[in-house]
């Protein structure tokens, strides 16, 4: 079992920077790749940035060059650095775990809420 606590949302005026947190539990954070969604109201949940085990980064387009991804294996823990937000980049931020030798995520996190808004 994997538990997996985002922390780091809140308020902040457009223009401003935000990085969230993500502690995982478990002794195999180091092998998993992991992610970063959002999710606003009344939209589906979208893949906001990955990172692999060997620390391949990928991101969404809306956020390529705003967003960074990076993750500290001895302390379990995944980031995401957002700079120059934006009113649109309002969700709640979930964090994931990718299952390992195959595509997709198994474990979520309970999510943070990111507001952008003057």
């Amino acid at each position: 079992q994997v538990q997996l606590v985002e922390s780091g949302g809140g308020l902040v005026q457009p223009g401003g920077s935000l990085r969230l947190s993500c502690a995982a539990s478990g002794n195999t954070f180091r092998i998993n790749a992991m992610g970063w969604y959002r999710q606003a109201p009344g939209k589906q949940r979208e893949l906001v940035a990955a990172i692999t085990r060997d620390v391949r980064t990928t991101y969404a387009d809306s956020v390529k060059g705003r967003f960074t991804i990076s993750r500290d294996n001895a302390k379990n823990t995944l980031y995401l650095q957002m700079n120059s937000l934006k009113p649109e980049d309002t969700a709640v931020y979930y964090c994931a775990k990718g299952i390992v030798g195959a595509i997709g995520y198994d474990y979520w996190g309970q999510g943070t809420q990111v507001t952008v808004s003057s």
